[in-house]
């Protein structure tokens, strides 16, 4: 077996995922993978859906037993949205500020 990552030959078992799939490591660079991966995507339904329950000020733990979503992946979405915003903000901040001088 080889490495996804690297193609390195050096490949040992790594225990297990939680749903029971062989995880493996790669003694060269580190990588830890699992053959054949099954990728599930979020919807944008499910997004919406979350949006919704955070703004509803749900618990993170209450959204991810009713969305069915992973607590790292909600966690990485919650995250990306709130960096979003700030962004957002210090623009429009910097908009106003701009303007606000060109005034005087």
């Amino acid at each position: 077996m080889r490495c996804c990552h690297c193609n390195s030959l050096e490949v040992v078992k790594n225990g297990s995922t939680s749903t029971g799939k062989q995880k493996y490591k790669c003694k060269s660079c580190n990588r830890q993978f699992v053959l054949n991966p099954k990728s599930n995507k979020i919807g944008e339904e499910t997004k919406q859906l979350i949006d919704k329950l955070l703004l509803e000020k749900i618990s993170l733990a209450g959204i991810v037993r009713s969305t069915q979503v992973s607590k790292r992946w909600l966690q990485y979405y919650v995250n990306k949205k709130y960096t979003e915003r700030v962004k957002k903000y210090e623009e429009n901040r910097a908009l106003n500020i701009k303007k606000n001088l060109h005034k005087l």
